[in-house]
């Protein structure tokens, strides 16, 4: 491995902005759709288009942090420089527990479907071959992996284009409520407003690729103007097309306590618009949609290594170099990879448990790291200043809290006791509190 040197900057919006969509793989709607039509009683839009309101609160923090640091490492990089170096390093712990997760996510659903799929192939078989795939191209290097997300973002949307068309045939058929246009999606007055707060506390989930981008700031061109362009349209695309497909599938399939399996409500449902050709195009969805999400989960969780690990909070030599050829940060990608095979013994449920907690700790000290770089460092207090730098994303913050609270008691519990190990772990690297973290110097 070399020393450590920075990443070279090859990135343009448009592929920026793949890299989002494949983290956000579309396809997690279907993936949620049933277990969120319970929660959300039926509400599954109106949680969305809630998830996306709080989203773009904080996708804008995540925007005007990334011109003031455009470098890797994202929510820690941002709160370590314009909150507190120890905040920072707490954020950065949290965010690990994202992005070393998600990828196993990825990984036990493809086991899962594919099983499901093929008996007779082991769940095991499954989550190795993806898992070395996904390892091979980010190995490689970003060039590779950007021409792979134009394929799977194509793909996802003619699959949901797809959907929607067989969808809105069958209604109009008199499939389901037999019409296109109601409001019960959205809201239900016989139902409590807050079945949708809870519908929406998981589906935030959806949203994390616009957050992943952030990661790769020091390999895009201009991440002053294309990161913060980027975050914004990952969000708001995203947003539509969640929000626009759980309307159409209420329209199909009303009656959300029918499913045989909430899991695999999608299933059931294509199965009724279509039968089993289209069924068999969403296990390929499924499967292209799972290998684009775990790949830029993969890069991201690397890269954020790679920035703790340049600054020393991680060992540096190890963690904070490149390959001399390829210029990736390969020991972290295979620590990734090596961490992911975990998925050959956890549960899907455990895992998932982790990862809304950190994202929603992030996200809310990504908006008071705003606050604290533009309105009181740098003491942006005219009433334009005071509307962008303080009340916005201070909504935004007590949105993300908002919707943490409204986790279920087993994502805080297990959540809490990563954080905790955090602080074990920081106050060790800091002799007990008694020196500062250390940090990347950006002056030069």
């Amino acid at each position: 491995m070399s020393e450590t040197k920075e990443m070279k900057r090859t990135l343009t919006l448009l592929p920026v902005v793949l890299f989002g969509f494949s983290f956000m793989a579309f396809g997690t709607v279907f993936s949620t759709y049933g277990v969120a039509a319970q929660i959300s009683h039926g509400m599954v839009a109106g949680a969305y288009i809630l998830a996306t309101i709080v989203m773009l609160f904080t996708a804008y923090s995540y925007g005007q942090m990334a011109k003031a640091f455009p470098v890797a490492g994202s929510a820690y990089t941002y709160t370590q420089k314009s909150i507190n170096p120890h905040v920072g390093f707490l954020v950065g712990w949290s965010l690990l527990m994202d992005y070393l997760l998600i990828p196993m996510v990825n990984y036990l659903l493809f086991g899962i479907f594919y099983q499901a799929a093929f008996p007779s192939i082991p769940s095991y078989i499954w989550i190795l071959l993806m898992l070395t795939l996904v390892t091979i191209v980010n190995v490689r290097g970003i060039k590779l992996a950007t021409g792979a997300n134009i394929l799977i973002t194509i793909f996802g949307v003619g699959f949901i284009i797809l959907f929607c068309v067989l969808a809105i045939r069958s209604i109009l058929q008199g499939e389901g409520t037999g019409e296109l246009f109601t409001s019960l999606p959205f809201y239900n007055p016989k139902e409590s407003f807050s079945f949708i707060i809870a519908g929406a506390a998981l589906l935030c989930f959806s949203f994390l690729g616009f957050d992943s981008v952030t990661t790769f700031a020091e390999e895009t061109i201009q991440p002053e103007k294309n990161i913060p362009r980027a975050v914004f349209i990952i969000t708001i695309v995203g947003g539509l097309i969640f929000t626009t497909v759980s309307y159409i599938a209420h329209n199909v399939w009303p009656n959300y306590m029918s499913f045989k399996n909430a899991d695999a409500a999608s299933h059931e449902i294509i199965l009724l618009i279509s039968g089993n050709f289209v069924d068999a195009l969403f296990l390929a969805l499924t499967a292209v949609g799972i290998f684009g999400s775990a790949m830029v989960s993969q890069a991201s969780g690397a890269r954020v290594l790679y920035a703790m690990g340049r600054d020393g909070q991680l060992p540096k030599k190890f963690f904070g170099s490149l390959h001399p050829k390829l210029n990736t940060p390969v020991n972290n990608i295979l620590v990734i990879s090596l961490i992911s095979l975990l998925a050959l013994v956890l549960s899907l449920t455990i895992v998932a448990s982790f990862i809304n907690f950190g994202a929603f700790l992030a996200f809310t000290f990504v908006n008071l790291s705003v606050i604290g770089h533009y309105f009181i460092r740098k003491q942006q207090r005219t009433i334009k200043g005071t509307v962008l730098y303080l009340i916005v994303p201070l909504i935004g913050a007590v949105l993300d809290i908002w919707l943490l609270l409204n986790l279920d008691t087993y994502s805080k519990v297990l959540g809490s006791i990563w954080a905790l190990a955090g602080v074990i772990y920081l106050t060790y690297l800091t002799k007990g509190f008694k020196k500062r973290p250390p940090e990347m110097d950006l002056s030069a």
